[in-house]
C-alpha cells in the first residue's frame, strides 16, 4: 500500500550539471539527479528509504512526515520541464 506525503523539496542546480535535492523539513532527505525528472524520482526513492529506516529502528516518523488522507484534495506546487 502506498502513501502520499506532502513535503517541500529544494532542487539546487550544480555547476557540473544536475541537481541536489534536499528537504527543509526532513534533513535526512538528500539525493541528486541529472535532470529535474530524475531528481524528483530519486527523492521519492530516498523518502521510501528514510521511512523504512525509521520503521526498522522502531522510531516514530518525524512530525513533518505525515501521510495525506486519500479522500482530500491535494494542493501541490511542482516543477515541470518542457522541452
Amino acid at each position: 500500500m502506498s502513501h502520499v506525503y506532502k513535503l517541500p523539496l529544494v532542487l539546487e542546480p550544480q555547476p557540473e550539471g544536475g541537481y541536489v535535492v534536499t528537504c527543509p523539513l526532513l534533513p535526512e532527505l538528500i539525493t541528486e539527479g541529472d535532470t529535474v525528472e530524475e531528481a524528483i524520482y530519486n527523492a521519492n526513492d530516498a523518502l521510501a528509504a528514510i521511512i523504512e529506516a525509521y520503521e526498522d529502528l522502531g522510531k516514530p516518523l518525524p512530525p513533518a512526515l505525515k501521510s495525506v488522507a486519500d479522500d482530500v484534495p491535494l494542493w501541490m506546487e511542482t516543477v515541470l520541464a518542457v522541452p
